[in-house]
């Protein structure tokens, strides 16, 4: 069973840096390509940050580029999102998620259709 747990959202005024985590259950972290998606209200919900927990290759999505950074912690069976320079665009419910086609050349897609709870991101301007 999958069990993924977000936490560390929170409100920020533009320019502000927040840290995101994701605790999975053993079977859904080792050697499985772990990402971060989110969705802002009347929008889909797209793609930001994955990585290969197998190997730690990251992939991010060209609109965070250079501004947020996925990392994890095998021994906590924990994925990070180091989210910095934050726009009010940013503004969105982000979701951890396991099984990220990107990371097999792939699209942003949640392979396996296992979400957690949501960690609410605001950015103020």
């Amino acid at each position: 069973q999958v069990q993924l747990a977000e936490s560390g959202g929170g409100s920020v005024q533009a320019g502000g840096s927040l840290r995101l985590s994701c605790a999975a259950s053993r079977n859904s972290y080792s050697s499985r390509c772990m990402g971060w998606f989110r969705q802002a209200p009347g929008k889909q919900r797209e793609g930001v940050a994955a990585i290969y927990t197998g190997g730690g290759t990251t992939y991010h999505a060209d609109s965070v580029k250079g501004r947020f950074t996925i990392s994890q912690d095998n021994a906590m069976n924990t994925v990070y999102l180091q989210m910095n320079s934050l726009q009010p665009e940013d503004t969105a419910m982000y979701y951890c998620a396991v099984e990220v086609a990107v990371c097999y050349g792939g699209s942003w897609y949640a392979g396996s259709g296992d979400w957690g709870q949501g960690t609410q991101v605001t950015v103020s301007s």
